[in-house]
């Protein structure tokens, strides 16, 4: 089964790029540096950031559906994100380097309906398997360990 891993539009984004640390904390955002090339992984670009470069640390809605699953958890988007990733059967690299990735399905009404646990580097069988399912409408991937929103998955 074909999929395609979708990062979050660099559109909603934009406007806070470069925005003063003051008028990000008016909006309940926070701008770090990359202390490492590893463990700040960008939403926009599926990638982790390299280390140095400052990311926007800030709570989403990831899950808006009108369910008892409706979500917001915190993410990082990175300031030096210029589009939005698109990966089509192929886990980019910030799924891929994880220990374990959460994947959880979703129906067209935004009621969960199985969840796996998976090692990053074997995420695509198990997408696969998944979206087999005609019940799932869509997948949401979430880092095992923090619990972050990570990437969303449908069929191609």
């Amino acid at each position: 089964m074909s999929f395609v891993i979708t990062g979050l539009p660099v559109e909603e984004f934009r406007p806070m790029f470069g925005l003063s640390d003051r008028e990000l904390a008016e909006r309940g955002v926070i701008r770090q540096t990359a202390a490492t090339s590893a463990g700040f992984p960008c939403r926009i670009t599926l990638e982790d950031a390299e280390a140095g470069q400052t990311l926007l640390l800030l709570n989403y809605e990831h899950q808006p559906a009108d369910s008892p699953y409706r979500s917001r958890h915190a993410i990082y988007v990175n300031e030096a994100a210029m589009e939005t990733r698109r990966a089509v059967d192929a886990v980019p690299g910030c799924l891929a380097a994880r220990p374990y990735i959460s994947l959880r399905a979703f129906d067209a009404a935004g009621m969960m309906t199985a969840a796996e646990l998976a090692p990053g580097v074997m995420l695509a069988p198990v997408i696969e398997k998944m979206l087999a399912d005609p019940q799932v409408a869509y997948l949401h991937a979430h880092n095992a360990g923090r619990g972050c929103f990570a990437a969303r998955i449908d069929r191609n």
